[in-house]
């Protein structure tokens, strides 16, 4: 099934500047492998030493954060697009 990934501004460096891309997958997990297998200077951006998608990378099916679905269990359709939010911290 094609999924598409938006990508946010300052990852799209690591994706040859592409504001989205898209994948086939049937899982968020599948997705996620598929884009860093595609691009993967976004491997290290997107998961940890453990391959575990880092704490402060939200990936969201719509308005859902997937961690609250099941994470990268959740399953994705033909067509659905999947959004990555990098947390910003500051203060």
């Amino acid at each position: 099934m094609s999924v598409i990934i938006s990508l946010p501004t300052p990852l799209q460096r690591y994706a040859a500047g592409q504001p989205e891309v898209t994948v086939e997958a049937a899982t968020v997990g599948e997705a996620l492998k598929a884009l860093t297998e595609s691009t993967p200077a976004l491997a290290q951006h997107l998961f940890d030493a453990k391959g575990n998608v880092r704490s402060y990378v939200n990936v969201y099916l719509g308005d859902e954060d997937t961690r609250y679905l099941q994470g990268n269990d959740t399953q994705v359709s033909s067509g659905d697009r999947l959004v990555i939010v990098p947390s910003i911290a500051g203060g």
